[in-house]
């Protein structure tokens, strides 16, 4: 390639999207670049022109290295709804014009859904205007809801902390046998119950794992959830309990919603979602009137990158540098998706799709991976995601703790 490459980072981080960072980097040089700069709180950021050039910051093999390990995002992140173009003609040629001042052949957007429907708009627009840059999308969430790629980077990473801290959890309830008492976890994920289900892996011969689990693809009664806990009570005093975030009556309404919640929104829409295990958990002190203790795992299931998966920080690696090898192969408007070839041995390929059929589309749940009451999942669940949290990573201790990569630019 002749030009130079743009690359942010969007939405909420993960424990390995600085791997897809590095991904992209490390390739982009390969394909021969100019230069990588990397958007400033992504692309709310590039509107106020504030981006580095990557090379003064990562200046060595062992700075690429340490950034994958690094969680968060390096770059700062942003949730940011690009308009669409009809209307806002002005925004989107203030865009290309600071692409085209800094030389940019390629944008790529480390991401979800939203920064997926970023990277379809900007797309749409450089091809109806004549404008020569490729834009590629790389995916990221750990919610694990993107459309056609078997599965995202990050996931694995926060189904593997929320397994062993799952476990954790039960390991520490069970010391207190003689007392009645029910612990409800309330796990992210939003609309998708992918991380949810993760809580099923605590289950081995060391752990019975978790009595309940609660997925929103299935409508939650309270009643029922009731009489589901008094009947477990009867046999054994401590119950665990997983829950989405996301969990909904069958009118739709959050279960956070029932205890307060939170009014806020964000630019994509989405409501604040917190809030259930502790509506739960006091619905459940009051009904059957024994001991309670609500958990939230909240920003701990996204940074926790003393509990990387190997797998997931290699295959985030992968994803960014199919990316940025796809865009210098011509191709625009499109983002790779992981493709399992095997799960005896596990291994996977990378292609790249069309970003219109991912863009906006969440994937849910398969139906027939929860079980017929709707709280728990079944083997099929267990044997796709344990192979996606396999591996650890020995990353570099300072002073007893890991080390990690820090962007200090004065901004």
């Amino acid at each position: 390639m002749k030009g130079n490459v743009i690359v942010g980072q969007s939405g909420g981080p993960t424990a390995v999207i600085n791997s897809s960072l590095a991904g992209v980097y490390k390739t982009a040089l390969a394909c021969g670049a100019g230069k990588v700069y990397g958007m400033r709180y992504g692309i709310e950021g590039l509107l106020a022109e504030k981006y580095v050039d990557l090379s003064e910051y990562l200046k060595s093999d062992l700075d690429v290295e340490i950034l994958k390990h690094t969680p968060a995002s390096y770059l700062g992140t942003c949730r940011y709804k690009l308009p669409a173009s009809e209307g806002n003609e002005e925004l989107y040629e203030k865009i290309f014009t600071i692409l085209n001042k800094l030389e940019i052949e390629v944008l790529l957007y480390i991401g979800g859904n939203d920064s997926m429907d970023t990277i379809k708009q900007l797309s749409d627009y450089a091809a109806a205007h004549g404008k020569s840059q490729r834009f590629m999308g790389v995916p990221k969430t750990i919610d694990n809801d993107l459309p056609i790629t078997d599965h995202t980077p990050g996931f694995g990473s926060a189904a593997k902390y929320i397994a062993s801290s799952v476990k954790e959890v039960i390991c520490d309830g069970r010391g207190f046998a003689n007392t009645p008492m029910v612990t409800i976890i309330e796990i992210m994920g939003r609309n998708a119950g992918w991380l949810t289900g993760a809580a099923a892996l605590a289950k081995g011969e060391d752990c019975e794992g978790v009595d309940l689990i609660y997925l929103p693809e299935v409508a939650f009664d309270t009643k029922e959830f009731v009489n589901e806990v008094k009947e477990i009570m009867k046999k054994k005093s401590t119950v665990f309990v997983a829950i989405s975030e996301g969990i909904r009556t069958a009118d739709g309404t959050y279960i956070s919603e029932l205890g307060g919640g939170s009014d806020y929104v964000d630019a994509f829409g989405h409501k604040q979602l917190a809030g259930s295990a502790t509506y739960l958990s006091n619905l459940i002190g009051s009904e059957v009137g024994c001991k309670t203790r609500a958990i939230e795992f909240s920003t701990l299931q996204r940074c926790a990158s003393h509990m990387a998966s190997l797998t997931d920080i290699n295959e985030a690696f992968m994803a960014g540098a199919a990316a940025m090898k796809a865009a210098d192969e011509g191709e625009t408007g499109k983002m790779p998706v992981i493709e399992r070839v095997s799960d005896h041995p596990y291994r996977t390929s990378t292609s790249v799709y069309d970003i219109h059929k991912i863009a906006n589309v969440e994937k849910m749940v398969p139906r027939e991976w929860i079980n017929e009451k709707g709280n728990g999942v079944t083997e099929d669940f267990v044997n796709y995601a344990l192979p996606l949290i396999q591996g650890e990573f020995h990353g570099i201790m300072v002073n007893g703790l890991p080390r990690h990569l820090r962007l200090d630019d004065g901004r």
